[in-house]
C-alpha cells in the first residue's frame, strides 16, 4: 500500500529536506513577452492582419487566395506562389482525362481478349491518345469548377447546377443502354470498337450525378437489360 501524506512528510523531515511552499512570486527578469511588448510586435501583427483581411475581402469569389509578401500596405503578391483558377482548371481536367483514358486502356484490352484477338499494342494506345483529346474538352467544358459556374450564359445561375445534372444524366442512361444492346445484338468488331469509349462516358456521368440521379440512372439501364435482353 501506498504511503500517507503524513507519512511522507515524517519520512523528508527524517532525511533532512526543508520543506517550503514553491515560490509564486513574479519572475525578476524581463520575458519574451516583454521584450515582444517593447518591440511593438503585437501591434505590427495586429496591423499585418488587418492588411490581409482587407486584400483577401476584394478578391473575387471562387479566385485563388493570394500568398502576401512584404510588411504593411507595401505587401506585395508572391506570383510564384499563387495557381490562376484557369491553371487549376486545365490541371483538373488534364488528371480526370487521363484516368478515364487509364479506364479507356483498360477496357479496350479487356475486350479484345474476351474475343481472344491478338493484341496490338499500338493501335490500343492510339485509340487512346484519341481519346484524350476527346475527353478532354468534353471535361473541360461539362465539369463544375469554381471559375466556370456558367455552363448556358443565357440561363440564370440557379439553373446552371440543374443543366449539368440534366446533361450527366442524359448521358448516363444513353451510354449505359447502348453498351448493353451492343453487347447482345452486334458483333464482335462493333462491340470492340464501340465499348470502351461507351463505358468511359458511363462511369464519368454516374460520378458526376448527385447520388439519387446517380442511382436512377443505373436502375434504368438495368431495367432495360432485365425487359429488354432477358
Amino acid at each position: 500500500m501506498a504511503p500517507s501524506r503524513k507519512e511522507r512528510k515524517a519520512a523528508e523531515s527524517a532525511a533532512g529536506i526543508e520543506l517550503s511552499h514553491p515560490d509564486k512570486s513574479g519572475p525578476t527578469e524581463k520575458t519574451l513577452l516583454d521584450w515582444a511588448s517593447e518591440r511593438k510586435l503585437f501591434d505590427e501583427a495586429d496591423a499585418r492582419q488587418r492588411t490581409l483581411g482587407g486584400k483577401k475581402g476584394a478578391q473575387a469569389p471562387g479566385a485563388a487566395e493570394p500568398i502576401y509578401v512584404g510588411k504593411g500596405d507595401g505587401a506585395k503578391v508572391d506570383a510564384s506562389a499563387v495557381l490562376t483558377t484557369t491553371g487549376d482548371r486545365v490541371l483538373e481536367a488534364i488528371l480526370w482525362s487521363s484516368s478515364l483514358c487509364t479506364l479507356h486502356f483498360t477496357l479496350d484490352v479487356l475486350v479484345q481478349q474476351q474475343y481472344a484477338v491478338d493484341l496490338e499494342w499500338h493501335t490500343i494506345i492510339t485509340r487512346t491518345l484519341r481519346a484524350f483529346l476527346v475527353f478532354f474538352p468534353l471535361f473541360y467544358i461539362l465539369h463544375p469548377h469554381p471559375s466556370s459556374p456558367i455552363l448556358v450564359p443565357a440561363v440564370p445561375k440557379r439553373y446552371q447546377e440543374s443543366i449539368r445534372q440534366t446533361i450527366f444524366f442524359v448521358g448516363s442512361v444513353a451510354a449505359g443502354c447502348h453498351l448493353i444492346m451492343i453487347s447482345n445484338t452486334y458483333g464482335y468488331l462493333a462491340v470492340m470498337k464501340r465499348s470502351p469509349p461507351l463505358g468511359c462516358i458511363w462511369v464519368w456521368s454516374v460520378i458526376e450525378l448527385n447520388l439519387m440521379p446517380a442511382a436512377a440512372s443505373v436502375g434504368i439501364a438495368l431495367a432495360y437489360l432485365w425487359l429488354g435482353f432477358r
